[in-house]
């Protein structure tokens, strides 16, 4: 899982579904007990989560990974090359590396590699073994795991927990989940928990989703992750996923569509481009309005027009101060406007500057990646369309 929000890891495939659909088909699965994860943004399956060994709440240990190892194999027998989610007990990560033998030799049997399964910490723990217990989860992600943390909400894991073990995956309690939308106080904690998890750096999964209600729930904490009843695959081996349910308010129908409707790609450059790139980019394709000076994150950190860039260029002894210089000398400030930023508002931002009111206006995503770019005159267009 992104921003980015890539739940895959390198080497895995997910199954997604075609571009404005809300199905995916099911991965070839027929181990019982096994269940798909869906992203729900793509409607993809992205892992699949072991359910039918659930270990609930303790664990002996090394008897409980044996059954973690029978569930390897199973899984690796269907021919299921997607990532897999195991639970694994407190106890048999505190009882050393020696209890968990039987995985790592399923792992070897099975051909898998570590960072193809996802070990979801489930049990409580005394506090004189926490330090085992770090210790441990620290061994496994060294050999390669992705650590999760299950059942968060309910679980007697301290939240603390989550900055010491840096998971990779933290999974809301299904008891949590179970009481959710009818329990505004136990949703606020959901969202909360959900909001908590990102800021450290983890995916967050909803589980046991069985409702179109719960599943709008999920959506509002910004989870793409979840499993249960409602995203299971039907009679078809297809799994549908509901699409998000958008309540239109009068104003925000006067303000028009968001800018991403209207998205085009963008064409960038790295901020430490010169100007001689720009103008070959510029040079291969006429219809090229802008090009966008960009981080190594993507970000957007200056913009050049073409007319504006090119006749700098072509002046007088221009391509001689210029040329083998950083484009960015020549950019221009980058007009930004968040993907849901609405048709009128973003006229709005491109009339603030009366020399560049038909710079392209570059779409930027939730942490601030450049997305593509947005033509003035495509605003323009949908704008004088709602008038009539």
């Amino acid at each position: 899982m992104s921003t980015n929000t890539q739940l895959l890891p390198p080497s895995a495939t997910a199954t997604t579904a075609t571009p404005g659909t809300a199905t995916a088909a099911a991965p070839p699965v027929t181990v019982a007990g096994v269940t798909p994860i869906v992203d729900l943004d793509t409607g993809g399956v992205v892992a699949l989560q072991a359910v039918g060994g659930d270990l609930g709440d303790g664990g002996s240990g090394h008897g409980d990974v044996v059954a973690l190892a029978r569930t390897v194999l199973d899984v690796s027998r269907s021919e299921a090359l997607l990532p897999l989610v195991l639970t694994l007990p407190t106890a048999a990560v505190i009882s050393g590396s020696a209890a968990l033998a039987p995985l790592h030799e399923a792992l070897r049997l099975s051909g898998r590699r570590p960072r193809e399964i996802i070990l979801m910490l489930r049990g409580g723990f005394a506090e004189t073994d926490r330090r085992a217990l770090v210790v441990g989860l620290d061994g496994l992600r060294a050999i390669g795991y992705l650590i999760a943390v299950g059942d968060l909400g309910t679980a007697h894991l301290p939240l603390d927990l989550l900055t010491d073990t840096s998971p990779y995956l933290t999974v809301l309690s299904p008891r949590l989940m179970a009481r959710i939308p009818h329990d505004p106080r136990r949703a606020a904690l959901a969202g909360s928990l959900a909001a908590l998890a990102r800021s450290v750096g983890a995916h967050v999964l909803a589980p046991g989703v069985t409702g179109e209600a719960q599943l709008s729930a999920v959506r509002s904490w910004g989870v793409r992750l979840a499993q249960g009843p409602l995203l299971a695959p039907g009679p078809s081996g297809r799994i549908h996923v509901p699409p998000p349910v958008v309540e239109a308010e009068p104003a925000q129908l006067l303000l028009g569509p968001r800018v991403q409707e209207f998205l085009l790609p963008a064409v960038t450059l790295p901020e430490q481009a010169t100007s001689e790139d720009a103008v070959e980019v510029f040079s291969s394709e006429p219809s090229i309005t802008s090009v966008i000076l960009v981080d190594e994150y993507q970000r957007p950190k200056g913009s050049l027009d073409r007319s504006r860039f090119l006749l700098s260029i072509a002046s007088r002894f221009g391509h001689a101060l210029h040329g083998k210089k950083p484009a960015v000398r020549l950019a221009d400030t980058v007009r930004a406007v968040p993907k849901t930023t609405p048709a009128i508002a973003a006229m709005q931002v491109a009339g603030r500057d009366a020399e560049r009111v038909y710079d392209d206006l570059v779409v930027t995503d939730e942490v601030g990646r450049c997305m593509g770019i947005v033509r003035v005159s495509d605003l323009i267009r949908q704008v004088a369309g709602m008038q009539r």
